[in-house]
């Protein structure tokens, strides 16, 4: 499990190489702002890790990195993802660094 910034994020998404974004928040936060993302919130990915892709890089995301520090050590140690990120600062550092024009909260 590795950080990664949200500029480097960005230009990671724009190169050819295969990216998938999970945001962690929950959908009252995702209402607020979002990117374009897999939403499962916290509490379902035990149920729905299925649905993200073991075979690219992917990056999991909430509002500060917290949460998704948690949920990628448990996507890593319970199911087995390799090429795991984590997003500096989550969905705030984003707004910060990239797109000021989305809402905080």
């Amino acid at each position: 499990m590795q950080w990664i910034t949200p500029k480097k994020l960005q230009k990671a998404i724009l190169s050819s190489e295969k990216w998938q974004i999970v945001d962690v928040r929950e959908s009252y936060e995702w209402a607020i702002c979002s990117i374009k993302a897999l939403q499962i919130p916290m509490a379902q990915i035990s149920k729905r890790h299925t649905e993200i892709d073991k075979n690219g890089s992917v990056v999991i995301m909430c509002k500060t990195g917290k949460r998704a520090e948690a949920v990628a050590n448990l996507m890593e140690c319970e199911y087995g993802f390799e090429n795991l990120y984590i997003m500096e600062g989550g969905i705030l550092n984003w707004i910060t660094e990239i797109d000021n024009q989305l809402e905080t909260y």
